[in-house]
């Protein structure tokens, strides 16, 4: 299955990127594409209630949004479903992000 972005801003320095599908080896690459094109952004949020898988390659672009992020604003992740919060707290993810 493939990953789809939908983007919805408020203003022009709040976006939120609606992930659904899987974010994996191969749709990883798309997402880290799409954060890094959002210049002069202060708040980045990633809705992932649509988001079925989440594997260590979506990890690895996730701490790159964070680091990007920290440096700009914040990134807040919202709709965590259950399987996909046990991944953050095994790999304590928690502890760095903003899960709401």
């Amino acid at each position: 299955m493939a990953l789809t972005i939908n983007s919805s801003w408020a203003g022009e320095k709040e976006v939120t990127l609606i992930l659904e599908g899987r974010l994996d080896t191969s749709t990883a690459p798309q997402l880290e594409k799409e954060i890094q094109g959002l210049d002069g952004v202060t708040c980045l949020r990633l809705d992932f209630e649509k988001l079925d898988y989440l594997s260590s390659a979506g990890l690895r672009v996730i701490l790159i949004a964070q680091k990007k992020m920290n440096r700009c604003g914040e990134m807040i992740i919202s709709h965590v479903n259950e399987t996909i919060m046990e991944v953050f707290e095994v790999t304590g993810f928690v502890d760095i992000l903003t899960i709401e």
